[in-house]
């Protein structure tokens, strides 16, 4: 079982094959936040290793107040914003204004499933909604944050968080719905 209290002092007293035990703990999440925000396998990779060289110098500074995977979330999703800004990619336009009829794409959902792939479609979906939606939902469905862990990563009040996911879902909801007519 992994006990952090127990791990931090050995990481913090030279042990490596502690601090290895804590990336094989936490490198999926990382890798999750970093991906739905920037939607590339490679650079996803890249700012996972930055992360985790992070928590590796800052580890001394961990004072307990949060649980050690939103501390790690938080340095994940900072650093991949960070590598966005420096990128000057257009992932941080602001919402379209009319984001209750925000279209995802105009192609055929047939031709986007290959064996009727829900996961890959889904996936696809999730990579078109904005990141603030994709992160909260990947931090909530797939991580299991609950929503003031959401919170504290994303710095966004408890009440932006829930919405949303109440958005990111009614969109997927949507989107999967006209699918599945499209099957009958």
């Amino acid at each position: 079982m992994f006990d952090e209290k127990e791990l931090i002092p050995k990481i913090l007293g030279g042990d490596l094959r502690a601090f290895d035990i804590l990336v094989k703990q936490y490198q999926r999440l990382v890798f999750h936040i970093s991906f739905k925000l920037v939607n590339q396998t490679d650079v996803a990779q890249d700012i996972s290793q930055e992360v985790f060289i992070k928590v590796f110098r800052n580890l001394k500074s961990f004072a307990y107040q949060a649980k050690l995977s939103t501390w790690i979330a938080r340095i994940a999703y900072l650093t991949t914003l960070n590598h966005l800004k420096k990128q000057k990619r257009d992932s941080f336009e602001p919402y379209p204004a009319d984001i209750e009829h925000f279209h995802f794409t105009n192609s055929n959902p047939e031709s986007e499933l290959i064996g009727k792939d829900v996961n890959r479609y889904v996936n696809q979906l999730m990579s078109q909604l904005p990141h603030q939606y994709r992160l909260v939902l990947t931090l909530y469905h797939l991580e299991e944050f609950n929503y003031q862990e959401i919170a504290d990563v994303t710095e966004l009040p408890v009440g932006t968080v829930k919405s949303y996911l109440f958005r990111g879902r009614k969109l997927l909801k949507a989107k999967l719905e006209d699918y599945l007519k499209n099957e009958n």
